[in-house]
């Protein structure tokens, strides 16, 4: 459909309207450095062919990950996806279907999405589950939100652990710009795992104030916390527990709700899901039954109908579209469907032992191949101790190490790009210290010692993972190509 402008007059209509005078004042809030001062140079109009071609070169442009070696992780994993998920995904009834809101027509869909939101209860050990939300970290916030809601607003401290993944930190500091919550972080000890010591006197500290404990399990860096003590203590204090959650390593760790969580969250892509350059995902979101009333997004029930034929239906839709904003659970109005089924079908074929499978398999293959880097002299604990040994606690499938050769980190991980590899996620960089500033002379025998002496590198923190797909062999070429970049 062809774009047709407004005129004239209905924009000085629209601008009246909302209190304006001029476009310039309703764009105000844009910065000045990203708006289009002068017109665009739009190329003329292309053939179909000509197109098609064009949009090919730019594609062909991307680089697929199934070309490359995956050692990477932070979020986004390479795991293996069952061939028959996307065939079922690309079912008309599923890839088009609208929005289920009238059962008697929705009946397929209504049941793919219950069967998903059975699967997330199972993994979980929780009672319910949502049709999903956009991702994992909107997850994580609409459960701070579902906390505040749960302690009807008289609570609004979350002491959220800075263990959980960096960019759901910054998603949580994005809601909180409201001013509805307020985060409290904990810090990481020297272990990289929440500072147990801190998150008890913020709990005294914040005492009759915290909502919600928002913790990991594992946490961002792979490493498996021990959360029991800090549930425990979240209890006492009358504050909900929130735990974000690997879904894989749920098919080996003890469930949340075993470990008396209130809610479970977290990032639903490792299920079925493809990378796909960073998205779209799911974030699954499961809850006891006491907090049921205020569970945001969609929620799909199982009824009969007046024959005793079992159907399934939309319920407790407390969301912005079917009521009052002010009322509602949550302004998330949908749920990435397609994502969620995929997760579904992924959970239904796996099964538990498979998933424990998948799981122990990924698991073996990390710790292999993170003995295999450290035997390299390259890499070494981040949590060594002052005599060298390593306080490293149990992990999962990733796991941070320490980078110490030569090489600057990023020409580092380039080269390895170049053969191939996804050599882990960069976090944080080594910096040289400029002796320059020192004003030290070189010519100078004493100052020349001081100087070999401050030019140091601060070594590289890098984050593996390790999936399933990757074999033995893969891992072996990956450490000898490693081996000789030095």
């Amino acid at each position: 459909m062809n774009y047709i402008s407004i005129t004239k007059d209905q924009r000085e209509q629209m601008l009246k309207r909302v209190g304006l005078n001029s476009l310039d004042e309703l764009y105000a809030d844009i910065p000045e450095c990203v708006k289009l001062k002068d017109a665009p140079n739009i190329e003329g109009g292309m053939s179909e062919i000509d197109l098609s071609a064009r949009l090919a070169q730019l594609s062909n442009t991307n680089i697929a990950a199934h070309e490359y070696l995956s050692f990477a992780g932070a979020g986004c994993y390479d795991h293996y996806i069952p061939a028959f998920i996307d065939h079922l995904l690309r079912r008309p009834e599923f890839f088009t279907a609208y929005t289920p809101y009238q059962p008697e027509v929705s009946q397929g869909t209504l049941q793919a999405i219950y069967e998903y939101q059975t699967g997330i209860c199972e993994l979980t050990g929780m009672d319910v589950a949502n049709a999903s939300m956009y991702d994992g970290a909107t997850a994580l916030v609409e459960a701070a939100f579902m906390a505040l809601r749960l302690t009807r607003g008289k609570r609004k401290v979350m002491l959220v652990s800075e263990a959980l993944h960096p960019e759901k930190l910054e998603t949580m500091m994005t809601y909180a710009d409201s001013g509805l919550i307020e985060p409290v972080f904990v810090p990481l000890d020297d272990d990289l795992v929440t500072d147990k010591k801190v998150y008890a006197e913020l709990l005294e500290e914040y005492a009759g104030q915290v909502a919600a404990v928002l913790l990991p399990y594992p946490n961002f860096f792979g490493i498996i916390e021990d959360v029991d003590p800090l549930i425990m203590d979240a209890k006492e204090a009358g504050a909900y527990v929130v735990l974000d959650t690997n879904p894989i390593m749920l098919g080996l760790l003890k469930s949340p709700g075993s470990l008396g969580a209130d809610i479970v969250v977290g990032e639903g892509q490792p299920l079925g899901n493809a990378m796909s350059f960073g998205g779209p995902g799911l974030g699954y979101f499961a809850c006891a039954q006491k907090c049921v009333r205020q569970l945001p997004g969609r929620l799909v029930g199982c009824t009969t109908d007046v024959e005793g034929n079992k159907g399934y239906v939309l319920t407790m839709s407390t969301r912005e579209q079917h009521i009052r904003r002010e009322k509602a659970t949550s302004n998330i109005c949908s749920n990435h469907a397609l994502c969620a089924l995929a997760a579904g079908m992924y959970l239904a074929a796996t099964g538990s032992k498979g998933l424990r499978d998948i799981a122990t398999d990924c698991v073996t293959k990390a710790h292999y191949l993170r003995e295999q880097l450290v035997d390299t002299g390259l890499f070494y604990s981040p949590v060594d101790d002052s005599a060298g040994r390593d306080r490293t606690q149990a992990f999962g499938y990733e796991f941070p190490l320490m980078y110490a050769g030569e090489k600057d980190i990023f020409q580092w991980h380039d080269e390895l790009f170049e053969q191939g590899y996804l050599a882990g996620v960069i976090l944080s960089s080594g910096e040289v210290l400029d002796v320059e500033e020192l004003e030290l002379d070189p010519e100078n025998p004493a100052e020349a010692e001081k100087i070999e002496a401050l030019r140091t590198q601060e070594d590289s923190l890098i984050l593996f993972a390790v999936t399933e797909k990757r074999t033995r062999a893969e891992i072996d070429a990956f450490v000898k190509a490693v081996e000789s970049l030095g």
